[in-house]
């Protein structure tokens, strides 16, 4: 999985397609994100000691990761992800379209 906690990304497909997020949660076992403020449900919450109001709340949820596309923080572009290595042999990804290390 080439997306991480804190990218942002580009959502492809579905009823947020073409909106930007930061990858709050990476699920690598599963193959999803959860992206902020992209695919939100509605969730119907029992007053609990830490909610002590309740009602209804809208939560982020997981979505497959082959529905978002990581962007470039250098050519602000939505790019796929190539493998490099630094010269002290660590290994990074890096940019298709710009050539830049992303972080």
């Amino acid at each position: 999985m080439n997306i991480k906690k804190g990218d942002i990304v580009l959502v492809l497909t579905g009823k947020d397609a073409g909106r930007k997020g930061k990858v709050l949660k990476a699920i690598p076992a599963q193959n999803r994100v959860v992206v902020e403020g992209i695919n939100k449900v509605k969730k119907h919450q029992r007053p609990t000691r830490a909610i002590p109001q309740g009602g209804i709340l809208q939560v982020e949820t997981p979505m497959n990761v082959s529905n978002v596309m990581l962007v470039c923080e250098k050519c602000n572009q939505p790019t796929r992800i190539a493998k490099g290595f630094l010269e002290d042999g660590t290994k990074v990804r890096v940019c298709k379209k710009c050539g830049e290390v992303v972080d």
